[in-house]
């Protein structure tokens, strides 16, 4: 999972697996490609020996701008098939972050948006580029956030500020994102790998067992389990993508031009 023609790539090198999300010319909206790719990282960054931390981050010039909406919401297939064997749980990517028993750094290199806000909650530790942009954009296609939003957003930057970014989708900067606790740093754009590299070393220093079971400490103190939230944040958002208000958001936004939603 490594050539460079790849929607997502994996390389480890001095115990650091670094997954980049590899669609620049799209500005890394996942495809269903890109969804498969990227939840087979995370389970190789578990079973990988030699890999001790992660950092997750996108090609510039964006972090991950959420799902493809051409493929992916306007397309044929649809957009979450039921999971074969795990009915309720987060999407089958979302569930590979969160159970990834390795820190998790986010270098947020550019837009961070939708699903890619998500991906971005799913780290543990997340430094922006002065280029970084976030929104959870769910509300304006007439869908819920997945479980990021709801899971780990409120623990993060309090339930108010939560609600805030979820019931309006609006955009913040890095610098708004360094205030109300989203990133632990805000970094030039040039240094944002070295300063991410740099914090995964101190981090895969360490003895491998005992951080897995620091972040499990972690996980169990300040989250709790995500599965029965997901399971119903999956539900939700299949029941939301057969409204006409969804159907209206995503052709709103192919069309550019401002959505008329009618509660339908």
């Amino acid at each position: 999972m490594s050539g460079e023609n790849e929607t997502v790539t994996y390389r480890v090198e001095d115990h650091v697996a670094v997954i980049t999300l590899n669609r620049p010319e799209q500005r890394n909206a996942l495809n269903f490609d890109a969804y498969d790719r990227l939840e087979r990282a995370f389970r190789q960054a578990v079973r990988d020996p030699d890999a001790r931390c992660v950092i997750v981050t996108g090609a510039d010039p964006a972090f991950c701008s959420g799902d493809d909406v051409r493929e992916i919401m306007a397309g044929p297939k649809p957009a979450i098939p039921p999971p074969p064997t795990v009915r309720h749980a987060p999407t089958p990517a979302a569930m590979a972050a969160l159970e990834c028993d390795k820190p998790v750094i986010a270098a947020v290199n550019g837009a961070a948006v939708g699903w890619g806000m998500e991906l971005a909650l799913y780290a543990d530790i997340r430094i922006a580029s002065e280029k970084a942009k976030f929104a959870e954009l769910f509300i304006k296609r007439g869908l819920t956030c997945d479980v990021g939003g709801f899971y780990r957003l409120p623990a993060i930057v309090g339930p108010a500020k939560a609600a805030e970014l979820l019931f309006t989708g609006d955009v913040i900067d890095a610098d708004e994102a360094l205030r109300i606790g989203l990133v632990r740093e805000v970094a030039p754009h040039a240094e944002l790998m070295d300063r991410a590299r740099a914090l995964a070393a101190r981090i895969a220093c360490n003895p491998p067992l005992a951080l897995r079971y620091m972040k499990e400490g972690l996980r169990r103190a300040a989250y709790g389990d995500p599965r029965e939230l997901g399971g119903w944040a999956i539900e939700t958002i299949r029941t939301l993508m057969k409204t006409e208000d969804h159907r209206e958001g995503v052709a709103s936004f192919l069309e550019k031009r401002a959505p008329v939603f009618t509660g339908r």
